[in-house]
């Protein structure tokens, strides 16, 4: 870790700028891989990342690790993973929420985007609707999972779901697209020419919606 990143996590750690303190039992900023490497980002602590203090643990992070370990790499060796929100959100009685756009906003662009800039990663990779939002406030992970998206001159995005998504689903064709998934995960990490194949990934699925339009057997069936 950078001087400059134990900084920022040492304010992280202790902000109370917003209500999300009220319920929290300590702050989440994040584990932190090298720079100019992969990022994956989630939305927000649950109660087990609330416990612990470590973005996705419990099963979700179980699976995200395996995802990982499959293609070779690991937290913190290979990988930075950061929530958008740093603070649990929860119900009245206790229970995790969705966050609201504004606390998405608010947190995001106080703490997360700092630690991008300091991080400077190869690739973000968003998992979920929620973290999604955060880039792109009207993608949706259904239009956009397996696709490459420029965000700005800097950074590249590439989306995909959130792990408990997938485990709710637990069907095989989830299962074997979330894997292509990360295989292409690698794939552009590993690239000497992101911009290149992001235009590639473009005319791709390009011809891919071109395809989709027209009629196979199954039409007729």
């Amino acid at each position: 870790m950078t001087r400059e990143l134990e900084s920022l996590t040492k304010k992280i750690l202790v902000c109370e700028e917003c209500h999300l303190k009220l319920g929290r039992t300590q702050v989440v900023p994040g584990i932190y891989g090298p720079q100019k490497s992969i990022c994956i980002v989630g939305e927000a602590p649950g109660y087990y990342e609330d416990q612990q203090g470590f973005p996705f643990v419990g099963k979700s992070g179980e699976l995200l690790d395996n995802m990982l370990k499959g293609i070779g790499l690991t937290r913190e060796k290979n990988v930075s993973i950061l929530n958008v929100i740093k603070c649990r959100p929860t119900t009245e009685n206790g229970q995790n929420r969705t966050p609201t756009d504004s606390e998405l906003r608010f947190c995001g662009e106080r703490w997360l985007e700092m630690q991008l800039s300091l991080l400077s990663p190869k690739l973000i990779v968003t998992l979920g609707g929620i973290a999604l939002k955060f880039f792109i406030p009207s993608g949706k992970v259904t239009q956009l999972a397996g696709q490459l998206v420029k965000f700005d001159e800097l950074n590249h995005i590439f989306v995909t779901y959130h792990p408990a998504y997938i485990l709710r689903k637990k069907t095989l064709e989830m299962m074997e697209e979330y894997n292509s998934h990360f295989e292409q995960i690698l794939s552009l990490y590993q690239s000497e020419t992101l911009e290149q194949d992001f235009n590639q990934v473009t005319e791709r699925d390009e011809q891919a919606s071109k395809k989709t339009n027209q009629k196979s057997l199954k039409d007729f069936l």
